[in-house]
């Protein structure tokens, strides 16, 4: 982080080392499957996910070098992988560190998110425990410097809190869609390997599109429709997050 502690102008960017090692240590075991499927035959398969890791593996590392989060005097201005943002004080609604539930030892514990006066919710780079020793400590110190900056406290208002679990629960939906489509499309390659190698065809389209397809539609649909059941808890409990407007101490 560059900056004055009792400053508001601060930069956050990769300054520590990242366990590259320990999250990259499923791309071996991945590698050594694809290399199987593509010799099983149906190459399209093996070619599309290698592409996807590799996609997903170089987006990782240009967040890595490329993301920042830059905090001025006017506002918060924000880089991601490819596109860049900035908010005027008056237009951030909240700073909040937020731990991530059950994260595996080598993952980060901790993430820092803008909210917008519209409920919105934005990662922002490198205000974690992989960069900060004390993320809640800094996020409190910049929401300080901020209400000095915008000359008022940051204070909660229940229309916009409304708008933060109704958008909490609608991506969390999608999350968990996502997961459904995922876990439908890993047991779909696991029978698909099976049939390949026991009776050598497999109805591969059926098993590796379109089931994983159609587990994700109807899991978005239902858990859309029912958005406030994946609102999460601390937004849900009383005295959370979702509860009235509460002034900040």
């Amino acid at each position: 982080m560059d900056g004055h502690q009792d400053g508001v102008e601060r930069e956050y960017r990769k300054r520590r080392k990242v366990p590259v090692v320990q999250v990259l240590g499923s791309y071996p075991f991945l590698l050594i499957a694809l290399t199987h499927a593509f010799r099983q035959g149906a190459r399209w398969i093996p070619l599309s996910l290698g592409l996807l890791a590799a996609l997903a593996l170089l987006r990782w590392t240009v967040h890595l070098w490329r993301g920042r989060t830059l905090v001025g005097r006017s506002g918060i201005a924000v880089r991601w992988t490819l596109t860049e943002r900035r908010w005027d004080w008056h237009d951030v609604y909240d700073l909040r560190a937020e731990p991530v539930p059950n994260a595996a030892g080598h993952a980060r514990k901790w993430f820092t998110y803008l909210y917008d006066t519209e409920g919105r919710r934005f990662l922002l780079p490198h205000l974690d425990d992989w960069q900060l020793d004390d993320v809640p400590g800094e996020v409190a110190a910049l929401r300080e410097a901020g209400a000095r900056e915008r000359g008022a406290a940051f204070e909660r208002r229940a229309a916009v809190e409304e708008l933060v679990r109704r958008r909490a629960g609608h991506r969390k939906a999608w999350q968990r869609a996502v997961a459904g489509g995922v876990f439908a499309f890993a047991g779909g390659f696991l029978v698909w390997a099976v049939l390949e190698l026991a009776a050598g065809h497999a109805p591969t389209p059926a098993l590796l599109l379109w089931t994983p397809l159609g587990v994700f539609a109807v899991l978005a649909a239902l858990l859309h429709w029912r958005w406030e059941s994946q609102v999460p808890r601390p937004l849900r409990e009383p005295g959370g997050r979702g509860r009235g407007p509460v002034k900040w101490p």
